[in-house]
């Protein structure tokens, strides 16, 4: 409910930007840039709203995987984990997961905290220990994985619409561009000059504000998925090496 609303709230703000922006573009020089960009047509303020919402969640997801992260580096953080471990001290452990605050901190607690409550509970079965931990860390993911991949559908879907508005816009100008050559006598040369300049800022618009989603959907993909692995290979070396100290003990 809350990220519907804060998308229903950025859709809202970015278009009215946008129409600020483009009304302002219809009050300067006719020979600038800027009305030129006006005499694009409404669908700009349309492609100018998409546009400004990917930068929007761009710069969330960035705060959000750097938040994520944690404090201090994550590989530092998982060989000074794996070394408390092998020196079986688990409370160590657990309040440096605290301390740390990252995702891979609370996917490793989450395990760490199952094992001592198993422990406590004098369960001595290393499989059964091991199932557990592997379940509640397998938990603790599906958790922190929807935080980690918010807001990416909302960037691959402005990365396809962006396109099909340009494509909009590129249509609706060039249909006027050919009703002022299908007027009677001399071509109207403003309203084919008005066609053609609208067809080709939507077109630009689009294919802008297309590859900026495609880019920016792809490169925080890559991130989480890179974010991913480094959660399952730490907590899958934890897991085994508790099994081993277990099954050592036993």
């Amino acid at each position: 409910m809350k990220q519907s609303l804060f998308n229903l709230i950025l859709m809202v703000v970015a278009y009215c930007v946008a129409l600020g922006f483009y009304m302002w573009c219809g009050q300067q020089p006719r020979a600038s840039v800027f009305h030129a960009l006006y005499d694009g047509g409404p669908i700009i303020t349309i492609l100018i709203t998409l546009i400004l919402m990917v930068i929007s969640y761009v710069i969330e997801r960035s705060i959000a995987l750097k938040k994520a992260e944690g404090k201090g580096g994550l590989t530092g953080f998982i060989k000074e984990i794996e070394t408390e471990i092998e020196a079986g001290k688990i409370d160590s452990a657990i309040e440096m997961c605290e301390n740390h605050q990252s995702s891979l901190s609370a996917v490793i607690r989450a395990g760490l905290q199952k094992y001592k409550s198993l422990v406590k509970r004098n369960i001595n079965d290393p499989e059964k220990r091991m199932s557990e931990m592997q379940k509640s860390i397998e938990e603790a993911s599906m958790m922190e994985m929807p935080l980690l991949e918010r807001n990416l559908v909302a960037i691959s879907t402005i990365a396809s619409i962006a396109t099909m508005f340009g494509l909009f816009g590129t249509t609706i100008g060039m249909i006027r561009a050919f009703q002022a050559l299908a007027t009677g006598g001399a071509p109207d040369a403003v309203q084919l000059s008005l066609g053609i300049s609208e067809a080709l800022y939507n077109t630009a618009l689009g294919i802008f504000g297309g590859i900026s989603g495609i880019v920016s959907y792809n490169f925080f993909t890559n991130k989480i998925d890179r974010f991913t692995y480094m959660i399952d290979e730490a907590a899958y070396y934890i897991v085994q090496t508790l099994a081993i100290k277990d099954e050592k003990a036993a």
